[in-house]
């Protein structure tokens, strides 16, 4: 039985069959590189273009934080379900960062798994 890890999909990890969904499939997160310690700032996360039908659609969105120097990493931000037909598979948030880290997006497609994209954020 593998790990979850290593089921999912990255555009350097993919292989095979899903190496044609890396466009499609991988969540892309748009942030600024450097935030002010504290100050709140925009983060969207979004896949696609990507069918959004009841067979074949992005059903969710996870946004985590792995933060320097913490012993138990990471840490969920937000949980964004989208509703097949009616909800498209982009999101925006709003964060305030104390430390440096990593944004780390997982998005899951019914027909094709686990797709995971990341950013550095440096916090100043």
């Amino acid at each position: 039985m593998s790990e979850l890890g290593s089921l999912i999909y990255t555009p350097q990890r993919a292989s095979g069959e899903a190496v044609s969904k890396v466009e499609s499939h991988t969540p892309r997160i748009q942030a600024p590189d450097k935030v002010g310690k504290n100050t709140v700032f925009k983060v969207r996360v979004e896949v696609g273009p990507h069918p959004n039908t009841v067979e074949h659609s992005i059903r969710w969105i996870e946004l985590y934080f792995k933060e320097e120097g913490r012993a138990f990493n990471p840490i969920l931000l937000g949980r964004f379900v989208f509703e097949p037909v009616y909800a498209e598979p982009a999101v925006e948030v709003s964060l305030k960062l104390g430390k440096s880290g990593k944004l780390i997006a997982v998005a899951y497609c019914n027909l094709h798994g686990l797709w995971e994209s990341s950013k550095d954020i440096k916090v100043e």
